[in-house]
């Protein structure tokens, strides 16, 4: 199986079946070599590999973006955690992590991109 097949099939499980072909054709329409890219090299190359579990890389994923600001990679990854078994207590714990190390305006913007996630999924 090839790096693209296996990030794929890996976002695929942390996506969702009903939304990952949205988000692929999302990618692939701006451009689809960066498409490939984060499909063969993020899904392919990182999620996939072992030392730790599903539920610790979303933590630090939401941890990094969330320090950088980055609000539309963290809504998702967010919504991956939430697939990935992590609770809401836990990531309200790497919230404040952020908040000790990137600053409290940094975790609030994060909690509102949280916010969101949870109102469209308590609406679906």
């Amino acid at each position: 199986m090839s790096d693209y097949e296996k990030g794929l099939a890996q976002f695929r499980k942390m996506v969702g079946n009903d939304r990952i072909d949205a988000l692929i054709d999302r990618f692939k329409s701006v451009c689809p070599d960066f498409e490939k890219e984060v499909v063969t090299s993020v899904g392919g190359r990182i999620w996939t590999r072992k030392g730790i579990d599903l539920k610790t890389r979303s933590l630090c994923s939401i941890c990094v973006l969330a320090a950088l600001g980055r609000d539309n990679a963290l809504k998702l990854n967010f919504e991956m955690a939430l697939n990935n078994g992590a609770s809401l207590e836990e990531i309200f714990e790497a919230l404040f992590q952020v908040a000790a190390y990137a600053g409290f305006p940094a975790a609030w913007d994060a909690l509102l991109v949280l916010e969101k996630v949870l109102k469209e999924l308590n609406a679906g």
